[in-house]
């Protein structure tokens, strides 16, 4: 029983969701066209669980490139108005188009002659009518099986939201350098604005090795590193000769047995290991890291000398 009715829930949702693409009308389209030509912000707003629906969408907008903020109908009504200008756009979320609240601050929107954008599930509604431009968010069957409990009627507004976000995203051409910006604090963040430069553990604490290093010494400068690598280097220390990993390793010792500890760094490296530039952004190293099968990339300064070592991921913690 319990199964069968979150999988009813479920399939009344996506019909009502599915029916949605019908109603992407010049209402719709009109919407998206204010909120470009807008020269402020769009302020979203709603009541209850429209409110909280508002508040991700307006979450959403702001995130992909239009300015935008949630505002409480009920404070604005008592004072938080003054934070409307007469260039921003009113997107006001009501599934009745009714909500006492969401009417109240219509009359001092249509006198500031703000452009109004209504979502609602219900065009003939004192909201709907109102508005500049009307979305249309109807639903037929809420999945709640008495009817009263906003499900579906939820859902499809939070799904308009973010048909216009990505809508607008395409049409300001906004690409993934500029989701980067509003998002510097998480990984996603880091990997597309970090470069090799900030994230590499430099030259001073890599494992550097000469190609005349025992192999011995060739293992203990591995230990000591915690890279999974050694560098070989030429004299100067710094050009890069090749890069001795720990697969290297095994697949020497397996070959020379008990020849292993006579061998010199040179003879193990290999040779002409995969680089990168400083300037490389690190969701484009982790790409070729994946593409080439490797776990760590040289990092070289512009004169080609060895300048650090990125960890696969970054996921190795520096010394």
């Amino acid at each position: 029983m319990i199964v069968e009715s979150a999988k009813e829930a479920i399939e009344i949702e996506a019909k009502e969701i599915a029916a949605l693409i019908d109603r992407v009308d010049s209402g719709f389209e009109g919407a998206v066209r204010a909120i470009l030509a807008c020269k402020g912000k769009t302020i979203v707003s709603g009541m209850g669980k429209s409110g909280l629906i508002g508040q991700k969408i307006a979450a959403t907008l702001a995130s992909t490139g239009t300015s935008a903020f949630f505002m409480h109908p009920a404070e604005a009504y008592h004072g938080d108005l003054g934070m409307v200008a007469p260039s921003d756009v009113a997107l006001i979320v009501s599934n009745s188009g009714e909500t006492d609240e969401a009417l109240k601050i219509v009359p001092f929107l249509q006198d500031q002659q703000n452009v109004i954008v209504a979502f609602t599930g219900a065009p003939q509604s004192t909201l709907a009518r109102a508005a500049n431009f009307h979305v249309d968010c109807s639903v037929a069957k809420e999945a709640c099986p008495l009817s009263l409990a906003p499900t579906s009627s939820t859902t499809a507004a939070l799904v308009m939201g973010d048909a216009l976000a990505i809508a607008l995203m395409k049409a300001r051409g906004f690409e993934i350098e500029h989701f980067a910006r509003f998002h510097p604090g998480g990984s996603l963040g880091r990997k597309l604005l970090a470069t090799v430069e900030r994230e590499m553990i430099p030259l001073e604490k890599l494992p550097i090795v000469s190609p005349a290093t025992n192999a011995l010494d060739t293992l203990r400068a591995m230990s000591l590193g915690r890279l999974g690598a050694a560098i070989v280097s030429d004299s100067d220390g710094g050009g890069l000769l090749g890069v001795i990993t720990d697969g290297d390793l095994r697949r020497v010792i397996e070959d020379k047995r008990e020849s292993f500890f006579t061998l010199r760094a040179e003879e193990m490296m290999t040779k002409n290991p995969k680089t990168i530039g400083l300037k490389t952004r690190l969701i484009e190293a982790e790409e070729l890291m994946d593409k080439w099968r490797v776990h760590q990339l040289i990092a070289l300064d512009d004169c080609g000398k060895i300048a650090g070592l990125l960890p696969y991921r970054a996921n190795v913690k520096k010394p």
